[in-house]
């Protein structure tokens, strides 16, 4: 199945193919909890995930140890996806930004990452 998706202003859209997308995680991590972003439970490789449009509006935050690059639409702020040095060019992308997808409605999986080592 082909999803599409975006920032809130559209500058940036991405597509990814994925099974139907009935669970999500969310993450406790001082930024996720701030973000309160429902992500992908799946990572999406360059076979399976493209960027339409907007690199050029990219930004990259890191923090403490820098694994995680959270990219986000320097126009409006908003957080699409993110990739780690672990997985780089892999994303998990916020399920907010898929459009015909109600994140909430997911089946949600909460991950420990603010005890996590």
């Amino acid at each position: 199945m082909k999803y599409t998706g975006s920032c809130h202003c559209k500058a940036v859209q991405f597509e990814f193919e994925s099974a139907p997308i009935y669970d999500a995680l969310q993450c406790n991590c001082s930024i996720c909890i701030r973000k309160n972003a429902i992500m992908s439970k799946e990572c999406f490789g360059a076979d399976r995930f493209r960027l339409l449009s907007g690199e050029s509006f990219l930004k990259t935050y890191h923090f403490g140890d820098h694994d995680v690059h959270h990219y986000f639409c320097q126009q409006c702020g908003i957080y699409p996806f993110h990739d780690t040095l672990y997985q780089p060019g892999s994303y998990r992308i916020n399920l907010g930004c898929v459009n015909n997808i109600e994140p909430r409605d997911l089946s949600i999986t909460y991950f420990d990452g603010r005890n996590e080592l």
